[in-house]
């Protein structure tokens, strides 16, 4: 899977910056920093030579380049998780971003009715995606996306990964002839209004218009055409829902969390808005706050939303966005005030923990997947909790997990 990082990241470098540039003044350090650099990129060219990169185009690409402290200082942020879900979902589907994302369906009704016919991706989860990586295009990218890459793989942040795109991105210019000052960035190299990392870029990004040539920073038909084509590769159902909130009935067995829509339907669920449920398919009962917050069914759709950028709340924000866009409903259940997400150690230590007891963990990347939450509902079961697989600081204190 291709991973992405969220975009809200880049508010932490406010926070980051100031006190890194006042490390950097130690002369001493920052010689032997740009040596060490220095011999970083001697060790690259052979590999990017390798792949195809000209020396022109190494050369062009790393020329004057020295490793930004602020995008290594943010590698040790982690805004996405740093407010409840609730909180998060509510930022970004706001009144403001769902009225712009109404003008953008009528302005590019052409173009989403063709994009929408070749990938059967539904025009509303585009709008949504091109709504939250770019506000449809007016953030734009300000960081240089060879010195961010380039920071990245210096300091071997998730190895190889971003020495990787490194290369890659290299190869994106000299293919594309761009020229230098258009390979910006935000700051962990995801490029233009879709937010693509360059390897996102070489596997889906298109030229729907037509014109010649692929670019994500100002061709809007680009730009929708290629998420379409990144959803369908991934296998989006056409007319599946990402998911829907719902309400349980009192007596509810909390530790059912898997069932076709039929069978939930019985066990006495019904739609948070009132409408019938889909004829056909499953879904996955989810609590991503807790069970005093909102439930929702969700479907094979929602992990494709989480392969774009893998976090439950991302999923939820573009499926809700995508919703009241086509005069969905506003999610019933209020969000608990009490919602206290863990930080990535946490959540590494708790699968860590229930790794040694014996339960099978996927990763150990701190993402709490639907299996990791079945686990998680066996053992609130053993605390007297109530299994809703929803993990919270009580829940780690009684299972014994430091962090």
């Amino acid at each position: 899977m291709l991973v992405r990082l969220i975009a809200a990241c880049a508010f932490a470098l406010v926070m980051v910056y100031a006190p890194v540039q006042a490390q950097e003044k130690n002369p001493e350090k920052s010689q032997e920093k740009l040596q060490g650099f220095a011999t970083f990129l001697s060790e690259l060219w052979p590999d990017a030579q390798a792949k195809g990169i000209t020396r022109a185009t190494f050369d062009t690409a790393m020329g004057g380049v020295t490793p930004n402290p602020a995008v290594i200082a943010a590698t040790k942020r982690q805004p996405e998780y740093g407010k409840p879900v609730g909180t998060y979902v509510n930022n970004i589907v706001s009144l403001s971003r769902i009225k712009r994302g109404s003008e953008k369906a009528r302005e590019w009704v052409k173009t989403l009715d063709a994009v929408e016919k070749q990938y059967a991706v539904e025009r509303w989860i585009l709008l949504s995606l091109w709504g939250m990586e770019s506000d449809f295009g007016s953030a734009k990218d300000k960081w240089d996306v060879f010195r961010s890459l380039a920071s990245l793989a210096y300091v071997k942040y998730r190895h190889p990964y971003f020495r990787n795109e490194l290369i890659v991105a290299m190869g994106i210019m000299q293919k594309e002839r761009y020229s230098r000052d258009k390979m910006v960035s935000s700051w962990a190299g995801a490029m233009g209004q879709s937010q693509f990392m360059p390897s996102n870029v070489v596997d889906y990004a298109i030229d729907f218009s037509g014109d010649g040539h692929v670019d994500l920073w100002n061709n809007i038909p680009d730009v929708l055409g290629s998420t379409a084509n990144y959803l369908n590769k991934w296998k989006w159902k056409f007319g599946v829902p990402w998911g829907f909130e719902v309400t349980v009935p009192k007596g509810f067995d909390y530790m059912r969390s898997r069932g076709s829509f039929a069978d939930w339907q019985q066990l006495g669920l019904r739609r948070a808005d009132g409408k019938a449920f889909p004829a056909s398919g499953n879904g996955i009962l989810f609590f991503p706050s807790g069970a005093s917050g909102p439930g929702f069914l969700v479907t094979e759709n929602f992990d494709v939303l989480k392969e774009y950028n893998n976090s439950d709340a991302y999923a939820i924000a573009v499926g809700h966005l995508a919703d009241r866009m086509n005069g969905g409903a506003v999610i019933k259940t209020a969000w608990p005030t009490d919602d206290r997400p863990l930080p990535r150690d946490a959540r590494v230590a708790l699968q860590k923990k229930l790794a040694s007891m014996g339960y099978k963990v996927n990763e150990f990347d701190g993402h709490v997947d639907f299996d990791l939450r079945d686990n998680i509902r066996a053992e609130q079961t053993k605390f007297g909790m109530l299994p809703d697989g929803n993990p919270t600081p009580a829940f780690l204190e009684k299972l014994g997990v430091k962090y």
